[in-house]
């Protein structure tokens, strides 16, 4: 008998027991499946920034109109936010797995697509196809980690490694766009993506498989279609709204008919049989205030990245790469604040407790850009350091958490509706917070310019945005306190109801 084990024990591997390689492959495979799911957030935040850099090259190599290069950032933009309720929908029901293999080869080959347009229609196209892949590959990816990761300490982990990603996301694509354009050419910002994606995609063959949710009855169409015009109008309006202004009647028109889109979209989904979003997810208050401190702190953050661009480059006159490398602290910090901070943290303290102080470290770190002016001296050590430094540390606090409540507790289709519903928090928060600050910028400058009699350029601009900061500054103040309201008043179960 003895003899039998040992021998059993030998063919199993070096001693080990047969159990506990089966126990050694899944763990690697979990950490597996973490490292693919990231590769694919990389892609979709990256493509958010990458083209910002690359379109003024592309404008010129493509022949570009002013009034119609925007569309290479708004094609993307409103196919991503107008269809993440659908992708989250079509993770459940294909499965999430091969929802995710299916958005990558998608991604890939629109990106692909794009670097290769002859014309402008060609890369806006591609923009829009990248844009409709990444909807159902960001609450793929999330739903993968959320039904992969269980165990507390893991999750905790998992989640930090996640976030930290997607939030230097946007930090890496200035850098890459900038060296990209200027040493290899605008296509290779969109070519990029292709050897990422194909190399996530044969690491799927390692990811867990998982089993498409059975027993469910037609697609909702009614919220389908809702959804998908409410959530691209609100969000072609806030992009709008950067160019032509609030007060413009197409801006108003457009964000007006959104929201009215969106509320017949919620009255919709409360009497549905099998909704799109089953209200019961924002209604959990937990889940709620994961979604409005991921909301506003993208409000915050999205100007916050605009203006360290602009003042970087017009203002102290760094080159656009040395410019996003100056970002790169702000990518760490947040690695930093997510790993060492959030990761460590999950499980052992409430989620309130690592995400209002992290709401609160981004506000100090704005407040501190509030002081900036065009004649200081060693402004990099003594203002962008620090706020690069504690901007990072907040969102760095704030996305681990967030994420992790978007998911826990839920099962079924569920998890693939709170996922596209968290990604829909963080794209909107993004497209309000871009057109909404650089607005406010451009008012504050213009102010400044018509009453002085001889203004300096640089004074007025950087007027603006401190004045835009300023109101990034209390918007991440308000959440703190909005959040921990939601947190505290009549506190929710930990764990939200079962799909």
């Amino acid at each position: 008998m003895d003899v039998g084990d040992n021998t059993t024990h030998v063919a199993a591997g070096a001693g080990e027991a047969p159990g506990d390689r089966r126990r050694r492959v899944a763990a690697e495979r979990r950490w597996w499946t973490l490292a693919v799911v990231s590769a694919a957030q990389l892609l979709v935040v990256l493509d958010g920034t990458i083209v910002n850099i690359a379109l003024p090259s592309a404008q010129h190599a493509l022949g570009m109109s002013d009034g119609n290069r925007q569309w290479a950032i708004t094609a993307y933009a409103l196919t991503f936010g107008g269809l993440l309720l659908i992708g989250g929908r079509v993770s459940g029901v294909l499965g999430h797995r091969r929802t995710f293999l299916i958005g990558l080869a998608g991604f890939a080959a629109s990106s692909a697509l794009g670097g290769a347009a002859v014309n402008p229609l060609m890369l806006f196209g591609a923009r829009a196809l990248q844009g409709g892949f990444a909807a159902a590959l960001a609450p793929a990816g999330l739903s993968l980690l959320a039904t992969t990761f269980a165990q507390a300490r893991e999750r905790g982990r998992a989640f930090g490694v996640f976030a930290a990603v997607g939030a230097g996301g946007s930090a890496i694509g200035l850098i890459a766009g900038g060296l990209l354009t200027e040493y290899a050419g605008w296509r290779w910002c969109l070519y990029i993506n292709v050897p990422i994606a194909v190399l996530a995609a044969l690491g799927v063959t390692l990811v867990p498989a998982d089993r498409p949710i059975a027993g469910r009855g037609r697609l909702d169409v009614a919220g389908a279609l809702l959804s998908l015009t409410g959530f691209a109008a609100v969000v072609y309006g806030f992009t709008r709204a950067e160019a032509r202004g609030w007060g413009s009647a197409e801006v108003q028109a457009f964000l007006a008919g959104g929201t009215a889109l969106l509320a017949a979209f919620v009255a919709v989904e409360t009497r549905a049989a099998e909704p799109l979003l089953p209200m019961r997810i924002l209604l959990h208050r937990s889940r709620a205030a994961a979604f409005c401190a991921i909301t506003l702190m993208f409000v915050a953050m999205f100007g916050f990245y605009l203006f360290m661009s602009y003042y970087t480059q017009t203002v102290l006159g760094y080159s656009p790469v040395r410019a996003g490398l100056t970002l790169i602290v702000n990518a760490l910090a947040t690695l930093a604040g997510s790993l060492l901070i959030a990761g460590r943290l999950h499980g052992r303290v409430r989620p309130a407790a690592v995400i209002v102080p992290g709401l609160l470290t981004a506000a100090a770190g704005m407040l501190v850009l509030t002081r900036l002016s065009a004649a200081g001296t060693d402004v990099f050590a003594f203002a962008l350091l620090p706020a690069l430094v504690l901007t990072g540390l907040g969102l760095g606090c704030v996305m681990p958490p967030t994420a992790g409540l978007a998911t826990e507790g839920i099962r079924g289709h569920d998890i693939g509706a709170a996922s596209a519903a968290y990604n829909a928090a963080q794209q909107l928060g993004a497209a309000l917070g871009t057109a909404l600050l650089n607005t406010l910028a451009a008012s504050a400058t213009a102010a400044y310019l018509a009453s002085r009699p001889h203004p300096r350029p640089d004074a007025a601009a950087v007027h603006g945005y401190t004045a835009a900061l300023t109101v990034a500054c209390v918007i991440l103040l308000a959440a703190a306190c909005l959040t921990l309201a939601l947190f505290t008043a009549r506190r929710a179960p930990r764990t939200g109801p079962r799909g």
